[in-house]
């Protein structure tokens, strides 16, 4: 029998999916009587759909073991136009109709589809502009002097966009701090530092 797919992500170990789980027990608590469910997670970034949890998602739609997938919204499955259009027609080609509780979107129907797309342009934009914000960060606190890390006194470390792209992603992959410094050659502080910035605005 069929099972109907939950999938839930965060970004980083130090998140939890508390937040979406409540929404789609009521939704599933709507559900036909008997309907088996499977819960599928992720503690890992959604600019990639390489991930555990996805892959054994994938895993049963390919065996067709899957009617529906259920999310809390479009941008815990991906955060990519391209890999949410690449999954839609996986979807579609597999006869999984897809649910997302927040943007009300229902992929069985052809606006649903086109509803899908359009909000996975949105989902990237979105994180586009969440890398700007990081980056914005940045420059006013170089700007304002500010001191990075444990320098020696005086010392104003710059950090690169390039170093703030490698933490945010290898944070999101569980790397831990001492590792991420190693990496970008940057101080223990001067991470955590940008560890809290970037969760000020996931």
């Amino acid at each position: 029998m069929k099972h109907i797919a939950v999938y839930v992500r965060v970004s980083s170990k130090s998140q939890d999916t508390a937040s979406q789980e409540p929404d789609l027990k009521r939704w599933l608590a709507a559900q036909p009587e008997g309907s088996p469910v499977v819960w599928y997670s992720d503690n890992f970034t959604g600019k990639t759909m390489d991930r555990p949890g996805m892959g054994k998602l994938l895993h049963a739609v390919a065996h067709g073991d899957v009617a529906t997938v259920a999310c809390w919204r479009l941008d815990r499955l991906g955060r990519t136009a391209k890999g949410l259009t690449a999954l839609f027609e996986d979807l579609a080609k597999a006869k999984v109709n897809l649910v997302s509780l927040k943007d009300g979107l229902d992929l069985s129907t052809p606006a649903g589809r086109l509803m899908a797309n359009v909000l996975a342009s949105v989902a990237a934009y979105e994180t586009e502009i969440r890398a700007e914000r990081v980056l914005a960060g940045q420059a006013v606190a170089h700007a304002s002097g500010k001191r990075w890390g444990g320098s020696q006194v005086g010392r104003l470390l710059h950090v690169t966009p390039e170093q703030v792209a490698v933490v945010q992603r290898m944070h999101a992959e569980g790397a831990k701090i001492a590792g991420i410094g190693r990496a970008v050659r940057l101080s223990r502080p001067t991470i955590y530092r940008l560890v809290r910035q970037f969760n000020t605005v996931v």
